[in-house]
């Protein structure tokens, strides 16, 4: 399917939103219509991108017919797909493609499915595990739920934003998956920055210590995109400790669902609400560290 058989707006142009939108267009995907909350930023995108920059979610649909919405959290979601709503997606979504990429509750994700088929319209969910460098350059891990025949519609498109792409199976079901993902991955998170935290006050090199780990069982993914960042307090944002809260509270609501106790889970999540507490939720999830390190925030 060629590029221009999609004409393609999207809602929620933040770190990720935007960069998707620059890899589509720089593989010449029509890109005609940007909305986000922020003004300034919907005006600045589409100005680079030369795409009309909207003030409502409603006015994408009616310009676009493939919809991509990254957006924050559920609230965000519910109101940009708000049955009632005067500026909502539902608008305008007969005959067209949402594909909802943000990390949301699987409640979520099955409810905008159910709405969108109900107007006429394709939903699918493509959760993705990846940060900014990803989106920039068309390497995302996406996890997908839907319906088959519409991955299967949308699947040129995702092809050129991921390296991984995965069918997972119905509505809701790729949301699950990326909750239990990023559950523990805040989890490796937490656990290497209370390692690093007790190895500095126990008066260990900590460059020492990150290579002992990625040479023994502490190794870990996280230790290799966090572990020197949180020795050198470098928090620049690639993923918010405020989206690692958010999406821990996702999985500690599951196993709650589902009956189970998740002691690490839950701690791990205490801990990425402290430091929103804190006034930190802006920094990158391996400022969990402050909490652990002597001498940096007071607990």
């Amino acid at each position: 399917m060629a590029q221009s058989e999609f004409r393609i707006g999207i809602v929620g142009i933040g770190r990720m939103g935007a960069n998707m939108a620059r890899r589509l267009h720089d593989l010449h995907y029509p890109i005609v219509a940007v909305y986000d909350t922020d003004t300034k930023r919907t005006e600045a995108l589409a100005k680079e991108l030369v795409c009309s920059a909207v003030t409502t979610p409603a006015r994408v649909a009616e310009l676009a017919d493939t919809v991509l919405t990254v957006v924050s959290d559920d609230a965000a979601m519910r109101q940009i797909y708000s049955p009632a709503g005067a500026d909502s997606l539902l608008r305008h979504a007969a005959n067209r493609l949402f594909i909802n990429c943000a990390t949301l509750s699987p409640e979520i994700q099955s409810e905008v499915h159910t709405l969108v088929e109900q107007q006429g319209g394709r939903s699918l969910e493509a959760c993705m595990a990846s940060s900014i460098t990803q989106a920039r350059q068309g390497t995302l891990y996406l996890m997908c739920g839907g319906r088959p025949e519409v991955f299967e519609r949308a699947k040129p498109l995702l092809q050129d934003l991921s390296a991984h792409l995965r069918y997972i199976g119905p509505a809701g079901e790729a949301a699950k998956v990326k909750a239990l993902v990023n559950m523990v991955m805040n989890a490796n998170t937490a656990a290497l920055a209370e390692g690093l935290g007790l190895g500095a006050a126990l008066g260990l090199d900590l460059t020492m210590l990150r290579e002992v780990f990625s040479q023994t069982g502490a190794n870990s993914r996280v230790l290799e995109t966090d572990g020197e960042d949180m020795q050198q307090r470098a928090h620049d944002c690639y993923f918010s400790a405020a989206h690692a809260a958010k999406d821990s509270g996702i999985a500690w609501a599951l196993a709650q669902q589902a009956g189970l106790d998740l002691p690490l889970s839950k701690a791990t999540y205490d801990q990425y609400r402290r430091l929103i507490d804190h006034g930190k939720g802006e920094l990158d999830k391996s400022a969990v560290a402050e909490l652990t390190f002597k001498n940096r925030l007071r607990h």
